[in-house]
C-alpha cells in the first residue's frame, strides 16, 4: 500500500510501484516545466497501457459470463442463477464501456501532454539556453514593466 501524496503533489504514475510525484508549485523554470509534461506524458501513456489491458480482461469476463449463464441453463439450474449471471455478464460489459471511454481520454491526455512539452520546448527552449549560460543574474519576471 502506498503512502498518501503530501499536499501540493500529484502521483505521476498510476502504477503501485515506482510513483513518480511532481509538484504542483509554482515553479514555472523552463526545466521544471519540461519535468511536469514528461512526468504527466508518461503517467498517461502507462495509466493508457493499464486500462487497456483491464478492458480486454473485462470483456473476456463479461463473454465468460455470458457462456456460463447459457451453461448453467443448459444443466437446469434454479433460474435465480441463470439470472444473476446474465447481469453479471451485462454489467461487466456495460463497465467495459465506460473503461473504453476512460481509456480513449488518457490517450488523449498523453497526446496534448506531449504535445504541450514539444510546443514549450520550441518556444522557451532558446531563451532558456541563453538565460543558463550567463554568468548574470536574469531579473525577475516583469522587472522592465515597471
Amino acid at each position: 500500500m502506498s503512502s498518501p501524496v503530501p499536499p501540493g503533489y500529484w502521483i505521476a504514475s498510476p502504477t503501485g510501484g515506482g510513483n513518480a510525484v511532481a509538484p504542483t508549485d509554482g515553479d514555472n523554470r523552463y526545466k521544471a516545466v519540461q519535468h511536469k509534461l514528461k512526468t504527466l506524458g508518461t503517467a498517461m501513456d502507462l495509466a493508457s497501457n493499464e486500462l487497456e489491458a483491464l478492458l480486454r480482461g473485462m470483456r473476456t469476463n463479461a463473454q465468460r459470463a455470458e457462456r456460463l449463464a447459457v451453461d448453467i441453463a443448459n444443466a437446469e439450474l434454479d433460474r435465480k442463477f441463470i439470472e444473476m449471471t446474465n447481469q453479471t455478464s451485462v454489467a461487466l460489459g456495460g463497465a467495459a464501456v465506460e473503461v473504453r471511454k476512460l481509456h480513449e481520454t488518457a490517450q488523449e491526455v498523453s497526446g496534448l501532454a506531449h504535445d504541450a512539452r514539444r510546443t514549450h520546448a520550441r518556444l522557451y527552449e532558446g531563451l532558456d539556453n541563453i538565460r543558463s549560460s550567463r554568468k548574470e543574474r536574469t531579473p525577475k519576471p516583469g522587472f522592465f514593466a515597471h
